[in-house]
């Protein structure tokens, strides 16, 4: 299993210098990837909670810089990690011109672009952009097809419910097909189960980019048993299902002490995180982000690398 890394882009990050010494040192300890989020804006009394939970929203993300923009400064001073988004939210976006920055990006970077998407959640940021929460599944299907279109051979033509392209050159394109992940769908899917989310991964998706909610034997349980479900439909619909990947996402809070039995996946000490990385390995997990924005006690970038580096040492040795 491969390790990827959340490059910071919160509160406190010095832009002009930390994303890219976070670039150059996590390619050179080996992680295989660098990943950044979205989050449009912070309002001050938000419509609804954070991410779908009870709590509110965290202040580091108060700022969380520009994702692509941020990928692309981390491409040019590296050579072979994979740049991945985790994950754009399509309904912030107009379709086309988010399918020429993946390409223009994925140019830049010599083909090392990976389109991770997904509907959002953030009722604020949704209208911020003439979008609704009943927009989110036809904007990312639609975006999807833009993606299909503008992607394949010169000339393009197109029409949906709000792009039209009439036998039009659309460059660049990417150096090959970028692959695009998709986010949601939840972990636990039963073989009766097959959500609006489930079905768009199996069927237009180069993968799944869920969490991992559980530690130990249970959680890996849960998330193969959904990774498994996702690729039978993937057959069913006479798709290749081998060719899918799985990248798990892993939101990392330490505790000064070892967190209790009921804990959440990625939450405790180092040595109960590095437990977490054995089981989305044991999942069938074919990379892990490791994120370490989440931190507010890493008061600098050189400290969260400290920690990267001796997780990805740690993930080595064992």
């Amino acid at each position: 299993m491969r390790l990827g890394l959340r490059v910071p882009q919160r509160l406190g990050v010095d832009l002009q210098h930390d994303v890219a010494e976070v670039a150059r040192t996590a390619e050179a300890a080996g992680y295989a990837s660098l990943w950044t989020y979205e989050r449009l804006l912070f309002p001050e009394s938000p419509l609804e909670p954070y991410a779908g939970s009870s709590a509110p929203w965290p202040e580091h993300s108060r700022q969380a810089a520009d994702p692509l923009t941020v990928l692309t400064a981390a491409a040019v001073v590296t050579e072979k990690v994979r740049l991945g988004t985790s994950v754009l939210v399509a309904a912030l976006h107009t379709p086309v011109q988010l399918a020429k920055t993946l390409a223009t990006l994925d140019r830049i970077s010599g083909g090392r672009v990976i389109a991770g998407m997904g509907t959002g959640w953030a009722t604020d940021e949704l209208q911020a952009t003439g979008a609704s929460r009943a927009d989110r599944g036809r904007f990312l299907d639609e975006t999807l097809d833009v993606f299909d279109a503008v992607w394949a051979a010169d000339p393009v033509t197109f029409r949906g419910p709000r792009v039209v392209i009439d036998n039009a050159s659309v460059l660049p394109k990417p150096v090959s097909k970028i692959p695009v992940l998709l986010a949601g769908g939840g972990n636990n899917l039963g073989r009766n189960t097959t959500p609006r989310a489930v079905q768009r991964i199996a069927k237009r998706a180069d993968g799944w980019l869920p969490l991992l909610t559980a530690p130990g034997p249970a959680g890996a349980a849960e998330l193969r048993a959904g990774w498994d479900r996702i690729r039978q439909l993937a057959a069913e619909y006479g798709r290749d299902a081998s060719r899918m990947q799985m990248i798990v996402v892993g939101n990392v809070t330490f505790t000064d002490r070892p967190a209790g039995p009921g804990r959440a996946a990625f939450v405790g000490t180092l040595d109960q995180v590095i437990e977490d990385v054995a089981t989305a390995a044991d999942a069938g997990a074919d990379e892990l982000i490791v994120d370490l924005n989440l931190q507010d006690w890493f008061r600098s970038t050189s400290q969260m690398l400290e920690t990267a580096v001796e997780i990805r040492e740690r993930v080595v040795a064992s």
